[in-house]
């Protein structure tokens, strides 16, 4: 036993027969169980028949991918998908991407956790030092940590931390057990989306927090797409990777990515790349707005029928008279009195002025116009202006809610509903930005709704000092700053409990004081609903056995309940599968069109056509009659209720524009703390991350075979790299004031000069100088939130670089 993992042998069988199964699965050669137990047992498990099972991908990633899992024997063999030999490019099938198709070696990798752990008396959190124990001892010591921290600090002390590691499936369980446990202190936020997610429904509202369907782009003249890689962010599955070739190969529009790299989606139209500076998007906007006033080819009858706050005839009553439009913020009447120009934007861009007029002159004379963007723009310090700008542009020139439009945001997506396992109702209605949980254990009480976006209450009454982190890296790997997250979390005085769940020993899960051993969901019967364009179902079934005492979350929640005495009000007597195909039941009464439970379970994967969408029709063609859950019921590109929303808050330098103490309520050019303009003389690049097709996130960032192909490196131009001797493929050192990572040099004309890019995910991996040579770029990202929605900048960074 080695810190509670697989014993020696059976690790050396998963690691060396493993791959040697695979080979004799591929090309009849010697198989594992002839090398390792010779003939007699070779011709046995000859005799075993295969075995294929459905089942499904769960990672934060929308593909949800259909897998086909070969066993043998009871063990894994390989990983298949849902494919033909003569698909047609039209034909819907949601493959798996590579990632996906290594299943194989996570599932059998030799940090696999087996049982359940203890972390071993002394050491402290963070060495990742642990004892086998056995399910009993571990579930008291939850139970009465739990009786504990709620009896001394209150159930607002108890907290179930952001996770994405399950994300298709969620940790309902935890919250269910929680729930019947008086509750605990939520969270609101992704890291993915805080910002857009955040400044959406003041310009939209609800209505409007998708975009057109990326079908719809198909009957478009001209497509601008800001910030976004659907080949890299989501690669398998039937979703936007499969949405957008479609569109790519078939609309006859021209298409302009502007990005600060070439990503894989531009490639065979590298024409279309406009390179921009990382964090700058809001100022092209404003140049190109500038350019459209100017000219007259903004739309105005759109903007006075449909919005509010473009010009002074659009403005509030209560705010007419002073200069706070947008329009007046774009020609220098107001706010910062500066005129947006082209060549004022070209001067922070790096895009040349006369391109910038060009630009403005094709979006203001060609319809229908589709404007769309990723998360990468808005995962920064001025996020939510640099979305809000974006949804603005097709606002300019009326290219909203007509057929081959849409309204800025990230594409629409489409999915049958499926009903999910039942939480229950959480009385404590105090929340924190899931991205502030650090601040939350560390000065808790100190927060308030004023300086870090607490909702429910005017401010914490205490601190986190329960946690419970299922399936997740967002403790150390994905969070910001990770030396400073170590300091916080290590130190069990603060935060007094940390319960980990996972399958393998990643960064976060080695702060836990206990770990429970997680099933995959291809190791259970499971069911996920997704889509995009078309929408689809995956029905799984377990492809072998539970091994060792790994157990899934329902039936670890379950023991938990037993020694808390809630057993029977959680599992209401039934079995996790019970609540399955009851759930489904009920998703089928309000959807006929879904399969009978047998037949999914049949079938494996059940798809379905969408139709195109586009966003906002209903209230183009009628706006009273559908008016949008805004105050005024119009698109609101100036917005009273943010401005009423932020009166009193405690805002930090930078976070404004020069000059003001409030956020401006349109959608403005605010500089970052850590950007373009903000570079020193210490730190002369800018530093921005990037998706990855070795990883999603963190997970799949331990798998030795796609590290091999897709090696971690900062890309930088050679503008960059040649007066720092830097050459294609040298090891280097990237450094800030946060920390310090060491990685692989890809020297490329793919990144505009001044920025690097490191792709986000890799494993964190301190050496003994405190050197990360893993390559996380989040050892070297801030913990400051962004101001308004208090979400996650990690793409706000300056940085440099130089040979190791």
């Amino acid at each position: 036993m080695e810190n509670g993992f697989s014993n020696l042998s059976r690790r050396t069988f998963l690691k060396t027969g493993g791959a040697l199964g695979a080979l004799a699965v591929a090309g009849g050669g010697l198989s594992a169980t002839d090398a390792l137990f010779g003939e007699g047992v070779a011709e046995a498990h000859a005799e075993m028949q295969e075995k294929v099972t459905w089942g499904h991908c769960a990672i934060n990633c929308p593909g949800r991918c259909a897998l086909r899992v070969h066993t043998k024997g009871d063990e894994i063999m390989w990983v298949d998908t849902c494919t033909s030999s003569d698909a047609d490019f039209d034909d819907l099938q949601p493959r798996a991407c590579l990632r996906g198709r290594t299943y194989r070696q996570w599932a059998n990798h030799p940090d696999r956790i087996s049982y359940p752990l203890k972390r071993v008396e002394g050491t402290k959190r963070g060495e990742g030092k642990y004892e086998q124990i056995s399910w009993d001892e571990a579930t008291q010591i939850i139970a009465d940590k739990l009786k504990e921290v709620i009896g001394k600090y209150g159930n607002e002390a108890v907290y179930l931390a952001y996770a994405t590691g399950v994300s298709a499936t969620t940790s309902r369980p935890f919250h269910r057990l929680m729930n019947l446990m008086g509750d605990f202190l939520g969270y609101y936020n992704s890291y993915s989306t805080a910002q857009i997610s955040c400044i959406t429904p003041y310009m939209y509202g609800s209505k409007g927090s998708n975009g057109s369907s990326l079908s719809a782009g198909e009957d478009s003249k001209l497509i601008l797409v800001f910030g976004s890689s659907p080949t890299e962010t989501r690669q398998g599955g039937l979703t936007t990777h499969y949405d957008w070739v479609h569109l790519r190969e078939r609309t006859k529009a021209k298409i302009y990515m502007i990005d600060y790299r070439m990503n894989d989606s531009i490639m065979g139209h590298s024409d279309g790349w406009l390179p921009i500076n990382p964090g700058t998007d809001a100022a092209l906007v404003a140049g190109i707005a500038h350019y459209l006033i100017k000219h007259d080819m903004v739309d105005l009858d759109f903007l006075h029928t449909y919005c509010v706050g473009y010009d002074e005839e659009t403005m509030p009553e209560a705010y007419q008279g002073k200069n706070l439009s947008y329009k007046s913020y774009i020609m220098g009447e107001g706010y910062d009195m500066v005129e947006k120009t082209p060549a004022w934007a070209a001067k922070i861009t790096g895009i040349p002025a006369a391109r910038i007029e060009e630009l403005a002159q094709e979006i203001g004379t060609t319809s229908p116009l589709y404007v769309t963007q990723g998360w990468g723009p808005q995962r920064r310090s001025n996020g939510e202006w640099t979305a809000w700008a974006i949804m603005a542009l097709p606002c300019l020139v009326g290219q909203i809610g007509l057929p081959g439009t849409s309204n800025g945001v990230r594409e629409n997506r489409n999915s049958p509903s499926l009903s999910s396992f039942p939480a229950g109702t959480n009385p404590v209605k105090t929340s924190i930005p899931c991205f502030l949980f650090t601040d939350a254990i560390d000065h808790g009480p100190e927060m308030t709704s004023k300086n870090a976006g607490i909702k429910g209450a005017d401010k914490l009454s205490v601190g986190i000092k329960f946690l419970v982190n299922y399936a997740g890296n967002c403790l150390t790997n994905q969070h910001s700053d990770i030396n400073k997250a170590h300091e916080i979390l290590a130190d069990d005085t603060k935060c007094e409990f940390i319960l980990g769940v996972d399958t393998v020993m990643c960064d976060s899960i080695m702060y836990s004081d206990i770990i429970l051993p997680d099933l995959f969901r291809f190791e259970q019967t499971s069911q996920i609903a997704t889509g995009s364009d078309h929408g689809y179902v995956i029905t799984g079934t377990a492809c072998t056995s539970p091994k060792f005492e790994r157990k899934t979350a329902y039936e670890m929640a379950s023991l938990v309940a037993e020694k808390l005495g809630v057993k029977e009000a959680y599992t209401e007597g039934k079995t996790e599968d019970d609540w399955i195909k009851e759930l489904y039941e009920t998703s089928r009464k309000k959807d006929g069109e879904l399969p009978t439970w047998d037949e999914a379970v049949e079938m494996g994967v059940y798809t379905r056509r969408g139709k195109p969408v586009v966003s906002l029709k209903k209230f183009r063609d009628d706006p009273e009659a559908n008016a949008l859950a805004t105050p005024s019921g119009k698109i609101e590109i100036f917005s009273e209720k943010l401005l009423q929303f932020t009166k009193g808050w405690e805002l930090t330098e930078g976070d404004t524009l020069p000059g003001m103490d409030t956020l401006p309520a349109v959608p403005a050019y605010i500089p970052e703390w850590y950007g373009v303009e903000t570079t020193t003389s210490e730190f002369p690049l800018a530093l921005s991350g990037f998706h990855y097709r070795g990883r999603i996130h963190s997970s799949w960032g331990n798998i030795e075979q796609l590290k091999d192909v897709n090696p971690q490196e900062v890309w930088i131009n050679p503008a960059d790299a040649d007066p720092r001797g830097i050459e294609q493929g040298d090891k280097v050192r990237v450094t800030n004031q946060f920390g310090v990572i060491e990685l692989l040099a890809k020297v490329t004309p793919r990144v505009v000069p001044g920025t690097v890019a490191v792709s986000q995910g890799a494993w964190f991996e301190a050496d003994a100088n405190g050197v990360d040579v893993g390559g996380s770029i989040n050892t070297m990202t801030t913990q400051r939130p962004s101001p308004l929605s208090k979400g996650n900048p990690q793409h706000t960074n300056i940085c440099e670089v130089a040979k190791a």
